[in-house]
């Protein structure tokens, strides 16, 4: 009898081990940090349309972003008109026709500028002050979201550029952003084609000061 008792002992102890040990491991890796690692910046994209409901949801999640007193100086545009898109990438292939400018992004597999993405969000902010810091927030929050919801992202720093070539004036005149609110970059969303390996990171860069 006592070794019975002995033998459910040693049981329940071994069962509160590996819970403990399963919880520990839950608790390393939370939801937001697995988003962290399992982001990626997307250039493969699917033809599967975004669903306006996750787009709303990712530009919510953007603007939930903390901000310098809380000014919230940012401006969000969501377009996922493949009419829009087609042409403004033709616009602009023409507008660079003979130059390189275009030449690392057209790919065998190329569709549009926006690194091949069903959906771009076009993200605005007063220059100056603290907003690279704001809007840098507010971006990561939506690619990570992104990530959550099975959402590929690429953060597109060169739009604002590209849409200084000629011709391309008009498409950011349609962003009709609020005077003062200049186009910082747009991130590009949509169902990842692809599976990227994550690059490797350099942690020698992180020290403790004693």
């Amino acid at each position: 009898m006592k070794r019975f008792l002995l033998l459910i002992v040693l049981c329940i102890s071994a069962l509160a081990g590996v819970w403990m040990t399963i919880e520990l491991q839950k608790s390393k890796k939370s939801g937001v940090i697995e988003a962290i690692d399992a982001r990626r910046s997307i250039r493969a994209y699917k033809d599967t349309p975004v669903e306006r409901e996750k787009l709303q949801l990712l530009a919510e999640c953007g603007v939930k972003a903390p901000s310098a007193m809380n000014r919230q100086e940012w401006e969000l545009r969501i377009v996922d008109n493949k009419e829009w898109i087609d042409a403004c990438t033709a616009d602009y292939l023409k507008a660079v026709e003979g130059t390189d400018k275009a030449k690392y992004m057209l790919t065998p597999t190329f569709k549009n500028i926006f690194r091949n993405a069903p959906a771009v969000i076009f993200v605005a902010a007063p220059e100056g002050g603290f907003s690279d810091v704001n809007i840098g927030m507010l971006g990561e929050n939506i690619m990570l979201a992104a990530t959550e919801l099975g959402l590929g992202t690429c953060c597109l720093g060169s739009v604002p550029y590209m849409f200084m070539e000629q011709g391309m004036e008009k498409y950011a005149k349609m962003l009709n952003f609020s005077d003062g609110y200049h186009l910082r970059f747009a991130l590009a969303v949509g169902y990842p084609d692809e599976e990227p390996e994550a690059k490797e990171r350099d942690l020698s860069k992180i020290k403790f000061v004693e």
